[in-house]
C-alpha cells in the first residue's frame, strides 16, 4: 500500500509546478514486480488530478499574475494563450511533456476549458505516457 501512496503523491506533485519525476519511481515499482495496470491506474490518477490543481490555479489565481510570487511570467502566460488558441483544448493530449506540459494545464484553466474536457484529455495523455514506461520497462 504505501509503494501506491507513494506513486500515487510523486504523481500528483509531479504535475504540479513542483519538481517531481513519478516516472522513476513508476519505473521502480514495475521492477519491483508490481502489478503494470494497477501502477498505471494510480500514477495517471494522481497525475490528473495534479493537473485539475493547475486547472483551478489558472481558472482561478490569474488575477494575481503581477505579483512576485507567482509562478508565471505575464509573457509566458500570454505567449501560451496564443499557442492555445492556436491549436485548443486538444493540444492537452500533450500536457504529459515534461517542458510545457504544466503551463499548458495552468493555461487550460486560464482559457476555462471545460473541467470534464479537460480531465477527458489530459487524462488520456497522461496515461498514454505512464503506459509507455511500463512497456519500455
Amino acid at each position: 500500500m504505501t509503494a501506491y501512496l507513494s506513486l500515487f503523491l510523486s504523481s500528483f506533485l509531479a504535475a504540479t509546478i513542483l519538481p517531481f519525476y513519478s516516472e522513476v519511481v513508476l519505473y521502480a515499482l514495475v521492477k519491483q514486480g508490481y502489478p503494470g495496470w494497477l501502477l498505471v491506474a494510480t500514477a495517471s490518477f494522481g497525475n490528473t488530478l495534479g493537473a485539475v490543481v493547475n486547472w483551478v490555479l489558472g481558472r482561478y489565481l490569474l488575477h494575481f499574475q503581477n505579483r512576485r510570487w507567482f509562478y508565471f511570467k505575464p509573457k509566458q502566460v500570454e505567449k501560451m494563450q496564443r499557442w492555445f488558441n492556436r491549436y485548443g483544448q486538444w493540444s492537452l493530449l500533450f500536457a504529459w511533456l515534461p517542458i510545457g506540459g504544466d503551463a499548458l494545464t495552468f493555461i487550460g484553466g486560464v482559457m476555462r476549458v471545460n473541467i470534464w474536457i479537460f480531465i477527458l484529455l489530459v487524462g488520456i495523455g497522461k496515461s498514454l505516457r505512464y503506459i509507455a514506461i511500463l512497456y519500455l520497462a
